[in-house]
């Protein structure tokens, strides 16, 4: 690479001469941007149009404008082609007639196919410093006097690399778009021009086609004098450029075909609904596309192409003081509200679910099941109406079933969808991509199930239903786990013979109840709990108790605060979770339980803690798999305990959404308390906590308990990272200042 093109690492890097043919919005905007950022020596600029080569150098956009393309690209080290993509050819035949030494080319082209080929024609093959781009940013408006230098801000740039492409060419295009704050991924050619086809060029050409049938009709000046916003919303991108998208149209047709067949097709069906009164099709159509809106917009953002949304790093700042006071209700249960979707779209009828938790991890699973056809209305306010397919009823998902960050999610499906006849992939952020899933995997394979994962066992799984049926089986766990124990029960509803669990200690129940609360018949014989196929689920009612997981940060938090006294209304006291209650108690907590009852199978109870000076202890090995969700901030418990508390047997931390045994004890020791990470677990010291900023390593967990930590800290907590946070508890932040907590968020981009 030469040295004019990047600076050396303590200098901001450079590009000698740029040169842009094409100085409309796109190119304008490359064009201005770098030259904006004092990365370029020279900018060149090159437009047949008379009018821009007139404004270009006095609206800033370039540093001079050349007479023709052999004048703007003499002496260039990088190229960029923005002009419309049917008259790549024309540009790139004088350029290949030209002597370019080293100068790397790409392009902005929306259809990468038909660019490369238009490469091709002209040179005779792809040059290997040409690389091939599009960047997904546009505007209504168009020409050089639009050009806007922070147009690509937060927005993605595809590059679609060939195999021979040069990698110092590829380096050098990445790190011009990143100059201008763009994010820049790379995709394989064919597989751009499908997701645009999809996501942008589908959506101009419905634009364009809608405004013009409504333009034709006579009434046309009373349609568009009432159009409300959603109408003008839709119809913005009619605005664009007619002569670009024709082109657009014309050079990637048979994508644009496929996917203008298949919402024909998907379009007839929804027009036949109609006809027919139909109200179950036209609502499973409604309700699937809200959700996976809203499900693209809240979960989906650090993926998708066309949308300027962005995930924010979310940080949290904790001050010292405090008392806990009040009464409040927390959340649904997690674990409940997953298997309430999972169970209720298997049952036959409808089940109606009050209390649902309306975090990000439960509406994965909720999105999974609308992508598999079952009809889910809500949630709204906690509650969810799920029309059941029975256990049979399940449709292909269209695609990847993408699962952000819930690992329950993850492993459930996994085993029922090993029992159905069509293919299906679990795909997930880059926390849960890191997770380990064989020990899901490898017992499916054990009962038959088809399934390939990702090196080490991980995600994405791609399971391959129906290439042969499952046989049931007596599985011993090799450790207690009920994600495990739920995913092969799940399995064995769909298997030859009878399925058997046995866990080496007791692990939490949900799946067994629930089952029973469907009708559906469980035998638990001590640690073993057996289900056999040939049964079918009946719609029911669930109310979703209060989950004790997230009641545990409050009842920490009340234990801890001198002066506390705080009740939790309606929580899940299943006995398989209790040991947060249990633990806290043998330290020396205040907790009392009232109004104990057993709504829908689930025991639950209001809990009053109220603050008591808490003891060291070592943990009971047995209470380890009742709490192993609550541990992180029973550790903050524990640091503020008089005395040592030991843990041991909780080797499971290791592989949550975090390493929760070393990076809780790398953040109490930057307060100031000494902690020993051990294999199986930690050795806390109590004593005085002082601020810090800790890292929550984006485990939710990790974050709330931290957050906790504060009530006797010192000094400021800050917290990094704590956008998980909403993934198991919306709503923290305001809950925790309702009740005295001195807790705010702070956001940067």
């Amino acid at each position: 690479m030469s040295q004019s093109i990047i600076g050396s690492s303590s200098a901001p890097p450079t590009i000698g001469r740029l040169a842009v043919i094409g100085l409309g919005l796109i190119g304008g905007s490359f064009a201005k941007g770098l030259r904006e950022s004092g990365c370029c020596r020279e900018v060149v600029g090159c437009d047949p149009d008379p009018q821009t080569q007139q404004l270009a150098v006095s609206l800033g956009v370039v540093d001079r404008m050349a007479a023709d393309i052999a004048d703007a690209v003499r002496g260039a080290d990088l190229i960029l082609l923005a002009v419309p993509v049917l008259a790549m050819e024309s540009v790139l035949r004088q350029l290949a007639a030209l002597d370019l030494g080293s100068a790397v080319i790409t392009d902005t082209g929306s259809t990468k196919t038909a660019v490369v080929e238009a490469v091709r024609q002209a040179y005779g093959r792809v040059p290997p410093r040409f690389v091939p781009g599009h960047p997904i940013a546009g505007s209504e408006r168009s020409g050089v006097e639009a050009a806007d230098a922070g147009l690509f801000r937060r927005h993605k740039v595809i590059l679609t690399p060939l195999e021979d492409t040069d990698q110092a060419a590829l380096a050098v295009v990445r790190r011009a778009w990143q100059l201008l704050d763009a994010d820049v991924e790379d995709m394989p050619l064919a597989d751009h021009d499908e997701v645009l086809a999809a996501t942008s060029h589908l959506p101009h050409l419905l634009a364009f086609s809608l405004v013009d049938t409504l333009a034709s009709r006579s009434e046309n000046l009373e349609i568009f004098r009432y159009a409300a916003g959603g109408f003008r919303d839709f119809t913005r991108i009619a605005a664009s450029d007619p002569v670009m998208w024709r082109d657009v149209f014309l050079a990637n047709r048979d994508a644009v075909l496929r996917s203008l067949d298949t919402f024909t097709r998907d379009l007839s069906r929804l027009r036949a609904a109609v006809e027919e009164g139909d109200a179950n099709t036209l609502l499973g159509v409604f309700t699937r596309a809200r959700s996976a809106r809203e499900h693209f917009s809240k979960i989906l953002a650090r993926r998708a192409y066309m949308e300027p949304m962005q995930t924010q790093s979310i940080n949290f700042i904790a001050s010292p003081g405090g008392t806990v006071q009040g009464r409040i209700r927390v959340p649904g249960d997690k674990s409940i509200s997953h298997r309430s979707i999972m169970l209720g779209s298997l049952a036959e009828g409808v089940t109606e679910v009050e209390g649902f938790l309306e975090g990000e991890d439960s509406l994965a699973t909720l999105q999974a099941f609308r992508d598999m056809g079952v009809v889910i209305e809500g949630p709204h306010r906690g509650r969810v109406t799920i029309n059941g397919v029975g256990l049979h009823g399940l449709q292909a998902p269209p695609g990847p079933i993408y699962l952000g960050n819930s690992g329950t999610s993850m492993r459930l499906l996994a085993g029922l969808l090993a029992g159905q006849k069509f293919t299906s992939e679990l795909t997930g952020d880059a926390s849960l991509s890191k997770r380990p899933m064989g020990r899901v995997a490898d017992p499916l394979r054990q009962m038959g199930a088809s399934i390939d994962t990702a090196e080490g066992g991980r995600p994405p799984l791609v399971i391959k239903g129906g290439e042969s049926r499952l046989k049931g089986m007596d599985y011993q766990m090799p450790m207690a786990s009920a994600q495990v124990k739920s995913c092969l029960l799940l399995a064995g509803l769909y298997a030859e013979g009878a399925t058997s669990v046995t866990e080496p200690a007791p692990t939490r129940d949900h799946t067994e109840r629930m089952l029973r609360g469907f009708g559906y018949p469980v035998k638990v014989e001590g640690s073993r709990v057996t289900v056999e196929p040939g049964h079918k689920l009946t719609a029911c009612r669930i109310d979703v108790p209060a989950d004790i997981s997230s009641a545990a940060f409050f009842m920490v938090a009340a234990s801890i605060a001198e002066g506390s006294d705080l009740t939790l209304e309606h929580v899940g006291i299943n006995p398989t979770r209790v040991g947060v209650i249990n633990i806290l108690r043998a330290m020396g907590a205040d907790i009392t339980l009232s109004n104990e009852r057993e709504v829908g199978g689930e025991p639950v109870a209001d809990i009053r803690v109220r603050y008591a000076p808490l003891k060291g202890i070592e943990i009971p090995e047995d209470q380890v798999p009742l709490a192993i969700d609550e541990f992180p901030v029973l550790f903050i418990a524990a640091a503020c305990a008089e005395g040592r508390t030991v843990l041991r047997g909780a080797e499971e931390l290791r592989v949550k959404e975090s390493d929760r045994i070393q990076v809780m004890a790398d953040g109490l020791q930057q307060l100031g308390i000494k902690a020993e990470p051990t294999p199986d677990g930690i050795i806390i010291e109590g004593g005085v906590m002082g601020g810090a900023t800790v890292d929550s390593h984006m485990d939710h967990r990790i974050a709330m308990s931290f957050a906790v930590a504060s009530l006797r800290a010192t000094a400021d907590i800050r917290i990094t990272d704590c956008v998980h946070v909403g993934t198991s508890f919306p709503g923290f932040i305001d809950l925790a200042r309702s009740v005295g907590m001195n807790l705010r968020q702070e956001a940067s981009a």
